[in-house]
């Protein structure tokens, strides 16, 4: 995954082993500070053991140097308390607790039995912090040091900053480590900042949430439904999402776009995804014209009038508006990606972000940000409770998004938040205001992980937070306790189901031996623990399934249950090669100006597009419906009343119904 350390630690000569290859294995001890190196056939597992106390932190990585892993922790007891399986090269890390002093085995195994060579560090061992400090200290130790890319936290208690600190590189090229003056890309936790500003215009009566959009771009086609202000900053206006649309066409997502050229987009396509107001769709493309309409109504550049507006008078002197991924920011970290060879690979910004995200903001700044919220100089309180409080759907239910910010409970508190993905960096702000609390994260490596923030939460706010159920053993992956289970019973809830909410995402279910996994469209299998018969826990994800049993114990539809509650419905469709072979051919979208190729090889459809470094593999769904993975999730073929195939309709969540006509042979 990532990693390294500056926690202190005694500094270890570090010692190479090299073992011959087996297909199993006998544990080899490993202590702090050694590397072993060996090589992995297909069907091997290799084994480590260290010996701990109770209550030790342990942080390792395994360097994957020509081979993906899967890394397992198992207790004294022989029972498995952790799993890691991220990226595919460079580190994967691997960090737990020990609750019970005796032998712990770190079991390396090859991911889909592939083979190569790799190495694994053990890098710390230490006391388990008992401070909340110490403990994200810990918690940072993959992002710590001068060779990785780094991070930064910062909590507030009571309104006051109680902890901040930095960890890690700015800058690996030139050395330059993450300070307090880092300017870090907070991505789309830009958002409310423009929606602050829209609100400030509101007051000053220059402009209505309510109004039409096309009051300001006229420009702009007029459907059925006029789309509002409020509509396309709570992501309910039916556009399509600019940065899903452009990955249909091939081109990098990293190269500029202008305000004009998003219009342009929005001018093409055909007509509303949706009724403004009728669901909620995350989408950039509201932003991007949030951020025209600014510009319009104030006659000033965006950067321009934010600094003026928002970033000074609130004393937030070293935050900038990035508008493009080609101007200078000084004192910026650079962001990095896992590189296919081992290492990490420097990655540029999105391009079309300003507005929808393109802030760049000190640690400090995003702290004075924090307390004008709180308590409001610039601006009313007004703005922050219209930005707070949920947007409501035609259909009367919340969307759980206010303006710029979802709003949620958290283990008893209401908090409102907000995080951000550019192409590398990644971002988190979240506020408690019953206890003037918040936590934030910056970082500039992609792989940085996302269940940080709710655990600094958990560390400095334990006072104040509902205590929920304790898991047994170490609840580094979520598990459940384990039910037991006849694997046999899971052969007759084998097979694919596809998402409602999402077309063209399918869940495959498997049994192999004693093991039981799914797979979703184009992402890695994850190992399943039943929880009853009907139900289980995925593990190392944060996501259970419930299959709705029928009586014969098969099943014809399921629930996700992960951010929400999400059906699934068994696929069972499954045509032979010579049904295959009718959807060949070129197709050409008009309204992106792109060409797809369907072409049938060792019996699998393929998505070909000369951009893409891979072809995607189109697997069936319904009837003449195919998902496959990004840029185009799903593809549901058209025909004409005498059964001919016309083009299809691509689809992929944040962009749906891009036509497709097929074209002349």
């Amino acid at each position: 995954m990532k990693k390294a350390t500056t926690l202190l630690t005694a500094l270890l000569l570090t010692t190479t082993w090299v073992f011959a290859q087996t297909s199993t294995q006998t544990e080899k001890p490993i202590t702090q500070g050694e590397t072993y190196s060996d090589s992995l056939a297909s069907v091997s597992v290799h084994a480590y053991s260290v010996a701990l106390d109770s209550a030790q932190y342990v942080f390792g990585f395994v360097n994957q140097q020509t081979v993906d892993v899967v890394v397992t922790i198992f207790n004294p007891e022989g029972d498995k308390v952790a799993e890691f399986d991220g990226p595919a090269r460079g580190k994967e890390s691997f960090q737990f607790d020990s609750r019970a002093a005796g032998e712990y085995r770190i079991e390396i195994t090859p991911f889909e039995k592939k083979e190569g060579r790799y190495s694994i560090t053990l890098k710390l061992v230490e006391a388990v912090a008992e401070d909340p400090a110490g403990r994200v200290n810990q918690l940072m130790t993959e992002y710590s040091g001068d060779d990785v890319p780094g991070a930064a936290v910062l909590v507030m208690e009571n309104g006051e900053v109680t902890f901040q600190e930095s960890y890690g590189m700015a800058n690996l090229t030139y050395d330059i480590p993450m300070q307090e003056k880092t300017r870090h890309n907070i991505g789309s936790t830009s958002k409310h900042f423009l929606t602050f500003g829209l609100l400030l215009l509101q007051e000053q009566g220059q402009l209505s949430l309510d109004d039409d959009v096309r009051d300001y771009i006229p420009e702009l086609p007029e459907f059925d439904h006029p789309v509002t202000l409020r509509n396309i900053v709570t992501h309910t206006s039916g556009y399509r999402e600019f940065l899903n649309t452009i990955a249909m066409t091939g081109r990098n997502p990293s190269t500029d776009l202008s305000q004009e050229q998003i219009i342009n987009i929005v001018q093409r396509q055909p007509e509303l995804q949706n009724v403004p107001g009728a669901e909620w769709n995350y989408n950039n493309t509201g932003y991007a014209l949030a951020t025209e309409v600014i510009e319009r109504v104030t006659d000033e550049s965006f950067p321009e009038w934010m600094r003026k507006n928002v970033f000074e008078p609130i004393g937030m002197m070293h935050t900038v508006v990035r508008h493009s991924p080609a101007q200078i920011v000084e004192n910026r970290s650079v962001g990095y990606e896992p590189a296919k060879s081992g290492g990490y690979k420097e990655v540029t910004d999105l391009g079309g972000a300003m507005g929808a995200g393109g802030i760049h903001s000190t640690m400090d700044d995003l702290a004075k940000w924090i307390q004008n919220l709180l308590e409001p100089k610039v601006g009313t309180q007004e703005m922050i409770t219209a930005m707070t409080t949920p947007d409501t759907l035609n259909n009367g239910h919340s969307s759980g998004y206010g303006l710029g910010l979802f709003i949620q409970e958290y283990k008893g508190l209401t908090h409102y938040h907000h995080g951000g993905a550019d192409l590398a960096h990644r971002s988190m702000l979240m506020i408690f205001p019953e206890i003037g609390g918040a936590v934030v994260t910056q970082s500039n490596f992609s792989n940085f992980n996302g269940s940080i923030p709710n655990k600094i939460a958990d560390l400095f706010f334990e006072d104040h937070l509902k205590t929920e159920p304790e898991q047994a053993e170490e609840d580094t992956t979520g598990e459940s306790e384990e039910f037991a289970y006849d694997v046999e019973q899971f052969d007759a809830l084998t097979g694919r189901y596809e998402l409602s909410v999402m077309p063209g995402f399918v869940l495959t279910f498997s049994r192999d031996g004693e093991r039981i996994y799914t797979q979703a469209t184009n992402q890695p299998e994850i190992n399943l623990t039943a929880t009853s018969d009907s139900t289980f826990s995925l593990v190392g994800v944060n996501a259970a399934i419930t299959f709705h049993r029928n009586e014969d114990g098969s099943a014809d539809s399921l629930t996700l249950h992960q951010n929400g509650h999400h059906t699934a419905k068994r696929i069972s469709w499954e045509p032979a090669p010579e049904e295959l072979a009718n959807y060949t051919g070129r197709y050409f979208s008009d309204e992106i100006e792109t060409v797809y190729t369907v072409a049938l090889e060792d019996s699998s459809l393929m998505l070909q597009h000369y951009q893409m470094e891979e072809d995607l593999e189109l697997s069936p769904g319904d009837v003449d419906s195919f998902s496959a993975g990004f840029p185009i999730a799903d593809v549901a073929f058209v025909r004409d009343e005498e059964g001919n195939i016309t083009g299809f309709n691509a689809s992929n969540g944040r962009t749906r119904g891009v036509f497709f006509e097929k074209m002349e042979e």
